[in-house]
């Protein structure tokens, strides 16, 4: 019985982890001078950075910012991977027994 239902854990793992790679989420510091994105893999794809809202000569407040949005972005990452982690798990469970988990 649980060899069915955890027979092809790792083949779910790995169709998670390209669904994860889809889910994209956006976070900013300083008002929008610092945004990145990330998947939900917790992977950054992207940083972007609007110059005309920085001080250049204020190094610390620029390396503050990107750090707050960097930080933000995997936060927001690892939320949409444990919901997703959770339908999965959800969807592994057999019928009767997904409410164990909290749903």
């Amino acid at each position: 019985m649980f060899g069915d239902l955890f027979g092809n854990v790792q083949q779910q793992q790995e169709e998670m982890k390209k669904k994860l790679a889809t889910i994209t989420v956006v976070a900013e510091a300083g008002d929008g001078a610092v945004k990145v994105t990330a998947n939900a893999n917790r992977e950054i794809l992207d940083i972007s950075i609007d110059r005309a809202k920085l001080d250049w000569n204020d190094v610390e407040q620029v390396q503050d910012l990107v750090l707050a949005a960097v930080n933000s972005a995997l936060e927001k990452a690892m939320v949409k991977e444990q919901a997703e982690a959770q339908k999965l798990i959800q969807q592994m469970m057999p019928p009767g027994m997904g409410g164990l988990f909290g749903k």
